[in-house]
């Protein structure tokens, strides 16, 4: 407690008495302070938190694995449509992968605002490799000379 009487001048260090320690509360001591640790048991076995804290890891992990699988599935169902040249040009959304009228949605608005991104991959006859013949090639008549 500070007793001052003169509220224009500071307390000495005579004047400052010290004020008992507040006592520890339940909180404190569940959580293992250290002026406790050497009068009473540890709250939890050490084994134990170990276990749990192995198992939050365990979670932590197959969390981040469906996570990163999640996003894989968002791309390969990007790709199956083919109107992208690279599938990871579309965000990530949790809701493409349950709704096909949501992710057709977003590819749709996305290549509108950026044209350049749409797929260039040339469909047709475009007078490039193999292509059928109506003729059909005797390799023993071109051996006898006699080729048409």
């Amino acid at each position: 407690m500070i007793e001052q009487t003169d509220t224009t001048k500071s307390p000495t260090d005579e004047e400052i008495t010290e004020s008992p320690e507040a006592p520890e509360t339940d909180v404190a001591r569940s959580v293992g302070s250290s002026t406790s640790s050497d009068e009473e048991p540890e709250t939890f076995p050490r084994e134990y938190v170990e276990k749990l804290r192995d198992e939050s890891a365990k979670h932590r992990t197959r969390a981040q694995r469906a996570d990163d699988l999640a996003a894989r599935l968002h791309t390969a169902l990007v790709a199956a449509t083919g109107r992208l040249a690279d599938a990871s040009d579309l965000p990530y959304d949790a809701e493409h992968l349950d709704n096909d009228d949501a992710l057709t949605a977003a590819i749709v608005e996305l290549l509108e605002r950026k044209p350049h991104l749409a797929s260039r991959r040339p469909s047709g006859d475009v007078g490039q490799g193999a292509s059928a013949s109506a003729d059909v090639v005797d390799l023993a008549e071109l051996l006898r000379g006699r080729a048409k």
